[in-house]
C-alpha cells in the first residue's frame, strides 16, 4: 500500500538545490523484472550532482518500499518534485500509476493517464490507428466471457490467414505472445494468452522487416533514426529479449532509404500524436518487400535496459543517455507546469 499525500504542484529542491527525483520501479506485472533492468540503467546513468535520487520499488506484492531503507508501507510521494515510473505492463503502464501521481499533483515522466491506457491496450490502440487512417495490419479481439468467449478458429482463419499471432491485449515485452500455425497451436496460444488477460488479440502473419523508432517530446514530439530487430528465434519473443544473450541482433541505424526513414519517422511521430501521448514512445512497424509500412504498436515505457532500443536510438541519433534521462525530466516538468 502507498499512503498519498496529495499537494498542488510546486517544485521544492532538496537543500543542495538539487531536483528531487522518485524512480519508480518493479510493480505487479509479468515484467517485473525487466523493470528492475531498467531502473538500475536509469540510476546509474542519471547526473547525481543535477538529481537528488530516490528508489521507490513496487513489489509483486504490491507493497511500495524504498529498497535502501527499512521502512513500512509509507512512501510519501509529495518528497518528489518528479517521479520517473520505470514500470512496465499493467498497474505500471496502462495509466493506474500515472492518475495516482496526477492526483498527488507529482509531475512525472511519460504520458498521462489516456495515453497511457490506450498504448497499452493493443485492441482499442489499433482501433484509434485504424479510425485515423494509419496502416496497420489486421487483427480479431475476442474476450474471455461474453458472445466472444469461443474463438472461432475456422472464422479467424477465413479472415487472417495462417500463421497467427496470439497475444494478450494488455502486456508488454512479448510476454504471452505464441505464433499458431494450426488449430492445436492456436487452441494452446489463446489459452497461455488468457492467463494474462481477459482479453486477447488475433493478428495477421506480416512478412516483413521489424523496424522501430523512438520518439521524444511533448507537443511537438521529434523522432530519432531508425533501428531494426534481427531475431534469431521464430520470432521476437520474451527469451529472445531478455533471456538468450544471442536471441536477436539490433542494426542502428537499420539499412534503409533515407525516404524509408522519413517515412517511418512521420508515421511514428503521427501515432505518438493520435494516441495522445506525451515524453516518450517508442512505434514498432513492419516494413513488407513491396515498400508497404505498418505500425504495429506503441510502447510508452519502452525498456531502459543496456540492451534497449529506446536509449540505443537515440545515442545513435545524438542523444547520449544521460542527457536523454535530463530532456525527459525537463519534459515532465514542462507538463507539470502546464
Amino acid at each position: 500500500m502507498c499512503r498519498l499525500f496529495v499537494r498542488w504542484y510546486t517544485p521544492v529542491m532538496s537543500e543542495g538545490g538539487k531536483i528531487r527525483v522518485g524512480i519508480l520501479f518493479g510493480g505487479q506485472s509479468a515484467e517485473h523484472e525487466v523493470s528492475l533492468q531498467s531502473a538500475k540503467n536509469v540510476a546509474d546513468a542519471i547526473d547525481r550532482s543535477k538529481y537528488d535520487v530516490t528508489l521507490v520499488k513496487i513489489g509483486k506484492d504490491g507493497r511500495w518500499e524504498r529498497p535502501v531503507i527499512d521502512m513500512a508501507a509509507e512512501v510519501r510521494c509529495a518528497e518528489f518534485d518528479v517521479v520517473f515510473p520505470i514500470l512496465h505492463g499493467p498497474f505500471g503502464e496502462d495509466g493506474t500509476v500515472q492518475g495516482l501521481l496526477r492526483l498527488a499533483g507529482v509531475p512525472f515522466v511519460g504520458s498521462g493517464v489516456l495515453g497511457s491506457a490506450v498504448g497499452m491496450d493493443k485492441d482499442v490502440m489499433k482501433r484509434l490507428l485504424r479510425e485515423a487512417g494509419l496502416p496497420i495490419g489486421k487483427f480479431r479481439s475476442f474476450k474471455k466471457s461474453g458472445k466472444d468467449e469461443k474463438l472461432d478458429f475456422d472464422a479467424v482463419v477465413a479472415e487472417l490467414g495462417l500463421p497467427l499471432f496470439v497475444k494478450p491485449a494488455n502486456m508488454g515485452s512479448s510476454v504471452g505472445v505464441s505464433k499458431a500455425k494450426d488449430r492445436e497451436s492456436f487452441e494452446a496460444a489463446a489459452q497461455e494468452a488468457f492467463r494474462y488477460d481477459s482479453k486477447v488479440l488475433v493478428e495477421e502473419f506480416i512478412e516483413g522487416r521489424e523496424l522501430e523508432c523512438a520518439v521524444l517530446g511533448n507537443d511537438a514530439p521529434i523522432a530519432s533514426c531508425v533501428g531494426e530487430i534481427l531475431p534469431h528465434h521464430e520470432f521476437y519473443s520474451y527469451d529472445a529479449k531478455y533471456i538468450d544473450p544471442d536471441g536477436a541482433g539490433l542494426e542502428i541505424p537499420a539499412r534503409v532509404s533515407q525516404e524509408t526513414t522519413a517515412r517511418i519517422q512521420e508515421l511514428a511521430i503521427k501515432t505518438f500524436k493520435t494516441l495522445c501521448c506525451e515524453g516518450l514512445g517508442r512505434v514498432d512497424v513492419f516494413l513488407k518487400k513491396d515498400g508497404t509500412i505498418l505500425v504495429n504498436e506503441i510502447n510508452t515505457m519502452p525498456g531502459f535496459t543496456a540492451i534497449s532500443m529506446y536509449p540505443q536510438l537515440w545515442a545513435a541519433s545524438g542523444i547520449s543517455y544521460p542527457t536523454l534521462i535530463d530532456r525527459l525530466i525537463e519534459l515532465a516538468l514542462e507538463k507539470g507546469r502546464q
